[in-house]
C-alpha cells in the first residue's frame, strides 16, 4: 500500500480506499484532482503554444517552415511514443512520485527550450517537455477514477475537460500576446515559473492514491511501442508534404510494429506483466468509447488545423487574430465541461452523446459551405456550436468508458485512451490535409483561380470531417446510458 510521505495540516481523506467504498461528500472536488487539473492545464497549453512563433524561429535559426513545424510535430510524436509506457509506470510508482517526475521533466524541458542556443537543442527541449506531459494526462485520469465516487464522476470529469480543451485553444492566443512583447524565448520564460510553482504546490499538498505494484518492465515492449506509435504518427504527419513513398512506408512500418507490440502484450498478459494491458478492450463499453473518441478526435483535431489555414492563408489574418477568433469555441467547450458532467451524472451518456454527435456532423457540414467572403461572426458561431457539441460528447465518453473498467485497469485504460488521442489527431490531420490538397490541385488543373481552388479543397476537407462525425453518431448508439459497473478491486484473470 502506498504511504503518505508527509503529514498534512488538515485531516486527509483516505484516498487509498476504493472510490465506491468512500463516503466522501459528492459535489466536492478532491484537492488531489484540483492540483492535477492545474498541472495538466499548464503542460497541455504547450502543445499549441509554439504555433505563432514559427515565423520568428525561421528567421532566428535560419530554418524553413517545414523544419520549424517540427516543434509541434515532435511534441505530438513524443506523446504517442511515451504514453503507452505510462500504464505500467503509474502502477509501479506512487502518485507523488509520478507527479514529481512529470513536473520536473516538463520544467527541465522548458528551461532547455528557453536557453536553447540552436534549433536542435530547442527541439530536444520540446521532446523533454512532451515526456512530462505524457505522464501527467494518464495520471490525472487514473487518479480521478480512483478517488471520485461513480455518482460524481461526470461533474469532476467536466473540470478535466475544461483543462484539456481550453489549454490548446488558449495556446496560440497566449503566445500571440507574448510575442508582441518580445522574443519567442519569452514564451518559455513565461511558462517556466508557473510550472515550477504548480509543481511545488502540488508536492506540498498531494497525497498518494491507491496501491503500487512492483512489476518488471519489458524493454522489448517499450521499444516496440515507441517505434510503432512514433513511426505511425511521424509517417502520418509527413503525408501530403511531398513524396508519398517515404511517409507510406513509415506508416506501414509503424502499423507492423504496433501489431507486434499488441501480440507481445497478449503473451505477457499470461504472466500478468504487460506494459499496456489490452484486456481493457474486452470491456464492451470501454471499447465502444475508444472507437467513438478516436473518430471524434480525428474530426476535432483535423478541423482545428483547417480553420486557421483558411483564416490565415485565404482571409489574410495574423496568427494572433486567428487565435482570438477560434478562442471563443475553445472556451465554450471548456467552460461547458462541468455543466455537461453534472448532466451526465443525472441523465447518463446517451442523452448527451447522441444529440452531441449529430450536432458535430451538422456543424462540420456547415463549415463545408464557407466561402472566400463568409462573415466572421458566422464562422465564429459555427465554430462555437461545433465545440459545444464536442463538449457534450467528450466528457460522457471519457467517464462512461473508464468507468466500465475494474480499478486495476484504470491506468492502462487511461494510457490507451491518451495514445489513441495522439494517433487519431495525426490520422485526422493527415487525412483532411490530403483531401484538401488533392481537391485543390484538381481544381487548379481545371483552370480555377488560387482562391477558388483553395476554398474548394477546404470545403471537401470539412465534408470529409463530417463523414468522420457520422462514425461518431453510429458509435454513440452503441453506448449504454451508464457504465456497466465493473468490479473495482482485484486483478481479473481471464
Amino acid at each position: 500500500m502506498a504511504t503518505h510521505t508527509e503529514q498534512m495540516d488538515h485531516l486527509p481523506t483516505d484516498l487509498t480506499t476504493p472510490a465506491n467504498e468512500r463516503t466522501e461528500k459528492a459535489g466536492r472536488t478532491p484537492l488531489v484532482i484540483k492540483l492535477l487539473v492545474a498541472a495538466t492545464f499548464v503542460v497541455i497549453l504547450n502543445e499549441t503554444i509554439m504555433i505563432n512563433a514559427i515565423p520568428r524561429l525561421m528567421t532566428d535559426f535560419h530554418v524553413d517552415a517545414r523544419a520549424a513545424q517540427w516543434l509541434s510535430t515532435v511534441f505530438m510524436l513524443t506523446m504517442a511514443a511515451v504514453i503507452p509506457v505510462t500504464g505500467w509506470f503509474l502502477q509501479r510508482v506512487s502518485t507523488r512520485t509520478a507527479y514529481a517526475v512529470a513536473m520536473i521533466t516538463f520544467s527541465v524541458g522548458t528551461a532547455i527550450a528557453a536557453a536553447a542556443p540552436s534549433f536542435e537543442i530547442l527541439l530536444a527541449g520540446r521532446v523533454v517537455q512532451a515526456g512530462g506531459t505524457a505522464v501527467m494526462m494518464p495520471l490525472l485520469m487514473t487518479t480521478l477514477m480512483t478517488v471520485v465516487p461513480e455518482s460524481d464522476r461526470g461533474r469532476v470529469m467536466g473540470q478535466v475537460t475544461l483543462a484539456m480543451s481550453c489549454a490548446p485553444a488558449l495556446g496560440p492566443a497566449v503566445s500571440g500576446v507574448i510575442l508582441h512583447l518580445g522574443s519567442w524565448r519569452l514564451i518559455f520564460v513565461f511558462v517556466l515559473p508557473i510550472a515550477v510553482l504548480v509543481g511545488v504546490a502540488g508536492m506540498r499538498q498531494l497525497e498518494n492514491v491507491g496501491e503500487t505494484e512492483s512489476t518488471p518492465v519489458s524493454w522489448l515492449s517499450v521499444l516496440l511501442a515507441a517505434g510503432g506509435f512514433g513511426s505511425l504518427v511521424y509517417g502520418l504527419s509527413e503525408i501530403g508534404t511531398g513524396d508519398w513513398t517515404g511517409p507510406v512506408l513509415t506508416v506501414i512500418a509503424g502499423v507492423l510494429l504496433i501489431a507486434a507490440f499488441a501480440a507481445y502484450q497478449v503473451r505477457l498478459q499470461q504472466r500478468e506483466m504487460p506494459l499496456l494491458d489490452l484486456r481493457t478492450l474486452r470491456h464492451r463499453t470501454f471499447a465502444v468509447s475508444l472507437l467513438l473518441m478516436t473518430a471524434a478526435f480525428m474530426a476535432f483535431l483535423g478541423s482545428m488545423i483547417l480553420l486557421p489555414l483558411y483564416l490565415q492563408d485565404l482571409r489574410g489574418l495574423s496568427e494572433l487574430q486567428t487565435g482570438l477568433l477560434v478562442m471563443p469555441g475553445g472556451l465554450a467547450m471548456g467552460l461547458l465541461g462541468p455543466q455537461v458532467g453534472r448532466l451526465y451524472d443525472r441523465v447518463g451518456a446517451r442523452p448527451l452523446v447522441v444529440p452531441g454527435s449529430i450536432g458535430i456532423v451538422i456543424a462540420l457540414a456547415a463549415l463545408s459551405r464557407i466561402g472566400a467572403s463568409t462573415p466572421y461572426p458566422l464562422i465564429v458561431a459555427i465554430h462555437v456550436a461545433l465545440m459545444v457539441c464536442l463538449a457534450a460528447v467528450f466528457t460522457p465518453i471519457f467517464t462512461v468508458g473508464l468507468g466500465d473498467l475494474p480499478e486495476h485497469l484504470y491506468s492502462h485504460g487511461s494510457s490507451l485512451l491518451g495514445t489513441l488521442q495522439q494517433v487519431a489527431g495525426a490520422i485526422g490531420t493527415a487525412a483532411l490535409i490530403v483531401v484538401m490538397s488533392n481537391r485543390s490541385a484538381h481544381l487548379a488543373e481545371a483552370g480555377a483561380s488560387q482562391p477558388q481552388s483553395f476554398v474548394g479543397g477546404l470545403q471537401w476537407a470539412f465534408a470529409a470531417a463530417a463523414l468522420m462525425g457520422v462514425v461518431v453518431v453510429a458509435a454513440s448508439l452503441l453506448l449504454p446510458s451508464k457504465a456497466d459497473g465493473a468490479p473495482s478491486s482485484g486483478p481479473a484473470h481471464h
